[in-house]
């Protein structure tokens, strides 16, 4: 604030005291008459009235009744709390009707209607706040209490519909139907319960079938790979005890233990999230991913049959419209070729191009990573292929 700004602001708080000092505040005790009007402050009463009138005395009435609760008899204070709760549950205010309600249930009166009613009301209270549980346990208590409590019946009902216990709901909405046979919010609830019981057991049946049937094909699925004697890097185990042995130790994460494999290993960690499958020919198909060192670049194959050759992808890819990182436009199927690299030895192996994909799966030191095979690809003779080769020991496969 500016000091100008605080400088009106004063002025105006100087002009409102001295209109104050100049008028006389309303409602305000008489001057000559304030000590009688002081007397009927209850705080500073010299001497209570005889009989309080409610009307005239409200302050007063209302001190009493706090003064004298524990007068009244435990059903009286329930019953009293059991109101109040209602008035806040009209007035859509479900947090304090529960606070009212549980005070009264707290009470502990020997009035079992009472407590059913109190039971319930708190029920609708969780209800319509969602707690649907907490309201099941208060319908189940409010039944328990006064088994033919029809609105206990139907508050449990609506419960176990909330909750997709619809077994559970067609329980409550029959013993709720032998009270009551004609009651319609109870036959509405009781027919919607059976509808989304038979819809819940039919989609149970559809999963346990779906699953048998996945399993099934998993099963397949790893019998193939194990057939064919494709070795897949499994994750991580924890490190072995020094007690182990060294050979254990060696093909730690090697799929080498087929009985051993499961698909966690197979799912593809590249766009699409492909994995291996079987065809309804028993032809495994792979995901395949081409890299490009010399422009960090890649190309993945979804579903790569395990008896194509490479040639036939690369005549596909680098037909007659080669990629835009191409620039030098090298890339040409005739003078391309390819490696796998042993992850242990960092040994390159050169693979001919028209051999199909299963022989290089099935090679003794290829091994497939995080479900996906790759393989490089370098230009044959260009300088980038020389320089990325020189040092390696290359073996060529055939």
């Amino acid at each position: 604030m500016d000091s100008q700004a605080q400088y009106e602001s004063d002025d105006g708080m100087d002009e409102f005291m001295d209109k104050f000092t100049q008028q006389k505040y309303k409602g305000a005790f008489n001057e000559d008459n304030w000590e009688k009007e002081f007397d009927t402050i209850p705080m500073f009463m010299k001497k209570a009235p005889e009989e309080i009138d409610p009307q005239k005395h409200p302050d007063l009435a209302c001190l009493q009744a706090i003064i004298h609760d524990d007068d009244r008899t435990p059903e009286e204070v329930a019953k009293s709390l059991k109101d109040e709760g209602n008035e806040y549950f009209k007035e859509k205010n479900y947090k304090k009707a529960i606070v009212s309600y549980t005070e009264g249930l707290k009470k502990k009166c020997g009035d079992t209607e009472l407590n059913a009613i109190l039971h319930t009301n708190r029920a609708a209270a969780h209800f319509h706040l969602g707690n649907m549980r907490s309201a099941l346990n208060d319908a189940t208590a409010a039944k328990k209490l006064k088994p033919d409590h029809l609105k206990a019946l139907l508050r449990g009902a609506q419960c176990c519909m909330e909750l997709h216990s619809y077994g559970e709901a067609l329980q409550w909405c029959e013993e709720g139907l032998r009270l009551q046979p004609k009651d319609r919010k109870l036959q509405e609830l009781r027919a919607a319960a059976d509808k989304m019981k038979r819809t819940a057991e039919r989609d149970a049946r559809k999963a346990k079938a779906k699953e048998k049937k996945e399993r099934t094909e998993r099963e397949a699925l790893l019998g193939a790979i194990q057939e064919r004697g494709v070795k897949l890097l499994q994750p991580e185990k924890p490190p072995k005890r020094s007690s182990d042995s060294e050979d254990e130790d060696e093909n730690r994460g090697v799929g080498s233990d087929m009985a051993g494999l499961n698909l966690d290993s197979l799912g593809s960690q590249e766009v699409g999230g492909s994995s291996v499958f079987l065809d309804e020919h028993g032809t495994l198909h792979w995901p395949l991913l081409f890299l490009y060192p010399e422009h960090r670049q890649t190309d993945f194959i979804s579903a790569f049959s395990e008896s194509t050759c490479f040639m036939d992808h690369l005549a596909v890819m680098f037909g007659e419209e080669l990629p835009p990182w191409d620039t030098d436009r090298k890339y040409h199927p005739q003078n391309l070729q390819l490696y796998f690299e042993d992850y242990k030895t960092e040994q390159l192996h050169q693979v001919d191009l028209n051999i199909p994909l299963l022989k290089i799966l099935q090679h003794d030191r290829f091994f497939v990573k995080q479900g996906t095979p790759s393989v490089i690809v370098l230009v044959k003779g260009s300088a980038f292929s020389q320089e990325f080769l020189s040092g390696k020991k290359v073996r060529r496969l055939k």
